[in-house]
């Protein structure tokens, strides 16, 4: 059965009025909206076919036709036109940015709460990194003769500090010493060359520094460690509660337990694409086949990128949920790359 443009016409208001309505679409509601005069059973034998091919659905309950996510699936692929954002969109995002956000950590926990309060969906963010991270510099600072701080900076932009106390006096003077031999022979290695590195220094150093030596490498090592492990951070769970969809609380509360819970099985997808929508069973995790997830990437710098994903029904507004993210994901990524946001668009 040919799939023809008066079907997909059919089938774009099916899925355009389901989105705004949360309510089977009968085909009176499609007579009216399509051009010229078609008869209300030229449309039903339009929309039988259209269920025959697994484009839509028809609740038992109903006589109207809800789309399936084959039906989305296709929406979004060829029929879904680009929204534009207003002037005051583009200026809330641009002012939302603006703040003070100079670290990479805060930046990532805080952009999922800025999404979600746009899109009116919850959302989470990830930071992910494309090559494993390395230290990029030490700083030994002394604070008194038992103690000093050692400061680390990775190649992810994180600067990470840790007090350090030691039973011998620490001459304040040898510490610039121990920095230069810490950035000589510990920067741009994985833990692995580090560890190496400490064992083949460990008869050029008194046992003193060595053990200074030592405490400081391990520190980075367990920094390099975590970085590894994806940090998963999500916003807004309760707005699902304001879909139809999730009336049901036993529904609700599976999905946003999942997402609080489990968050680190929320997708993160390995392809470097701008923008990825998985709509309902193409979800791997099974608490996410109901649901549609919109992910955006944006360009952190130093082998890193942020993922930005929009939590919903399948029955979400995807063309303004894109053009929202598509926006503030871009800005981001020129918040990082060119330290400044870009200009309004009409």
């Amino acid at each position: 059965m040919e799939l023809t443009d008066r079907k997909k016409q059919i089938l774009k208001i099916v899925v355009e009025s389901y989105i705004n309505t949360a309510e089977p679409v009968g085909s009176k509601a499609i007579v009216e909206q399509m051009p010229g005069k078609i008869s209300s059973a030229t449309i039903r034998n339009e929309l039988a076919d259209l269920v025959e091919l697994g484009y839509l659905e028809q609740p038992h309950t109903s006589a109207g036709r809800v789309p399936s996510a084959k039906g989305y699936r296709l929406y979004v692929n060829e029929l879904m036109e680009r929204k534009a954002l207003s002037p005051e969109e583009t200026a809330k995002i641009n002012n939302a940015l603006s703040g003070q956000m100079k670290r990479v950590d805060q930046v990532v926990s805080q952009a999922g709460q800025m999404v979600s309060s746009f899109v009116g969906y919850p959302t989470y963010t990830v930071a992910d990194h494309r090559t494993a991270a390395t230290v990029q510099r030490f700083e030994l600072i002394a604070v008194d003769e038992g103690s000093f701080i050692a400061v680390v900076m990775l190649s992810d932009s994180r600067v990470k500090s840790q007090l350090m106390r030691l039973e011998l006096p620490v001459d304040a003077d040898t510490l610039p010493q121990l920095s230069h031999l810490l950035n000589t022979h510990f920067t741009g290695v994985g833990t692995e060359k580090m560890n190496a590195t400490l064992m083949s220094l460990s008869e050029q150093v008194s046992g003193q520094w060595f053990l200074l030596l030592n405490r400081v490498t391990e520190y980075a090592c367990t920094l390099l460690e975590e970085s590894q492990h994806q940090q998963v951070f999500t916003n807004g769970t309760s707005q699902l509660l304001k879909f139809p969809e999730f009336r049901d609380i036993d529904k609700a509360h599976e999905l946003m337990s999942f997402m609080v819970d489990n968050k680190e099985d929320l997708p993160v997808p390995q392809s470097d694409a701008p923008m990825q929508i998985l709509i309902g069973p193409e979800n791997v995790n099974d608490a996410l086949k109901e649901s549609s997830v919109v992910i955006a990437s944006y360009d952190i710098g130093d082998s890193m990128r942020g993922l930005v994903g929009v939590v919903g029904p399948t029955r979400m507004d995807y063309a303004a949920v894109a053009a929202r993210l598509s926006y503030f994901a871009e800005s981001l990524s020129r918040m990082f790359g060119k330290k400044q946001l870009p200009e309004d668009t009409q």
